[in-house]
């Protein structure tokens, strides 16, 4: 059974960094794309980062670009979101999930086949 947790989400003040982390069980996570997205209050849920696998190279959306990092440790079945200059928008959800799609559609929430519960980000400005 595939499971994914994500942990490390809290309040923090705007430019402050935070980082997220996604344990992976159930899966041998070297042979998956590792996503993560995000929902913000009363939005659907978007793509954030990706780490194409089996960890060579990265995806971002531009909202997130040169503040935000992915990485992973595969030999740790781990997954994080180094998160620098938050701003309030960046106020959401964040979950971490797991797809073997092409690279085509690395960002398409509905290639995604399994979820974590999310961890609660609070951006206070």
């Amino acid at each position: 059974q595939v499971q994914l947790s994500e942990s490390g989400g809290t309040l923090v003040q705007a430019g402050d960094s935070l980082r997220l982390s996604c344990a992976v069980s159930g899966l041998r996570m070297i042979n998956y794309h590792m996503a993560w997205f995000r929902q913000p209050p009363g939005k659907e849920r978007e793509f954030v980062a990706a780490s194409v696998r089996p960890g060579s190279s990265t995806y971002y959306t531009e909202a997130v670009k040169g503040r935000f990092t992915i990485s992973r440790d595969n030999s740790k079945s781990m997954v994080y979101l180094q998160m620098n200059g938050l701003k309030p928008e960046d106020r959401a959800t964040y979950y971490c999930a797991c797809s073997t799609a092409a690279l085509s559609d690395i960002r398409q929430l509905d290639k995604y086949r399994a979820w974590g519960q999310g961890t609660q980000v609070t951006v206070s400005s």
